[in-house]
């Protein structure tokens, strides 16, 4: 097959995969959404938006009790926060939880290779973005949203608890995110637990520090928060809050 004569990059709109000019701007369905020169178009978007939670409704039908987990894309394989995450995604399946990311590259990808060689089953939910990246390739299903919010609304739905490994702005944004809905008791028995006592203590300090002593949240918020270093415990506290809701699903 002949090659483009032009700098070119794939990159997925929803479920699509396009082949685009490098140099050529490109810009999101959310970027879209969130310019308010474009507001005269928001009443015909709702239907895009309806149409991406019914695929996302059908197509995860079938997932029960998941365990969603989040970490950086960032990091590389053969590191010690890239084997924690294949671990994590191995025990998880070796316990019968179907794992979900968010099916990128660094810990997504760690979670769902783990999570594919132990026998489970591996889901990754992408988001277009406006730079480059895949899904990767240990996802068993995997699904491109183009809103942020359609896809947060899978990534509880569909599971019973949270993990977080390290990461940065997204992965603090799903962990506040999960908090908040636990909190208000939007979502019950939802364990959140954070793995990597290092990485997340200096976070837990500042919140006991400042937010709980100067009266923002309550010092029952911050148990909401479990940490540890150790993969085995944090399937074990997942594991405990399924035993309490008699295996049930929480929704």
């Amino acid at each position: 097959m002949p090659q483009p004569d032009r700098d070119t990059r794939l990159s997925y709109r929803g479920a699509a995969r396009i082949r685009e000019d490098q140099t050529t701007p490109t810009q999101t369905t959310d970027q879209r959404l969130l310019r308010s020169a474009d507001s005269d178009r928001d009443p015909w978007r709702v239907l895009r938006i309806q149409s991406e939670f019914v695929e996302g409704f059908d197509n995860l039908a079938t997932v029960s009790g998941a365990v969603t987990v989040f970490g950086s894309a960032r990091i590389a394989p053969d590191t010690p926060y890239y084997d924690l995450g294949r671990d994590l995604g191995g025990a998880l399946a070796g316990a019968g939880y179907p794992v979900m990311t968010g099916g990128g590259p660094g810990l997504m990808e760690a979670v769902n290779r783990g999570a594919c060689e132990a026998g489970g089953y591996s889901i990754g939910l992408g988001i277009e973005l406006p730079f480059e990246q895949n899904l990767n390739q240990w996802v068993d299903l995997g699904i491109n949203f183009r809103y942020f919010f359609v896809r947060k609304t899978m990534f509880v739905k569909y599971a019973q608890a949270f993990v977080c490994l390290p990461g940065g702005f997204g992965t603090l944004d799903e962990l506040f995110e999960a908090l908040t809905l636990v909190q208000t008791r939007k979502v019950t028995q939802f364990p959140i637990v954070l793995l990597g006592t290092e990485f997340w203590g200096p976070l837990l300090d500042w919140v006991r520090g400042t937010l709980v002593e100067q009266g923002f949240v309550s010092p029952a918020d911050v148990e909401l928060l479990q940490v540890t270093d150790s993969v085995a415990d944090a399937v074990a506290i997942i594991g405990e809050s399924r035993q309490r809701q008699g295996g049930e699903d929480r929704r």
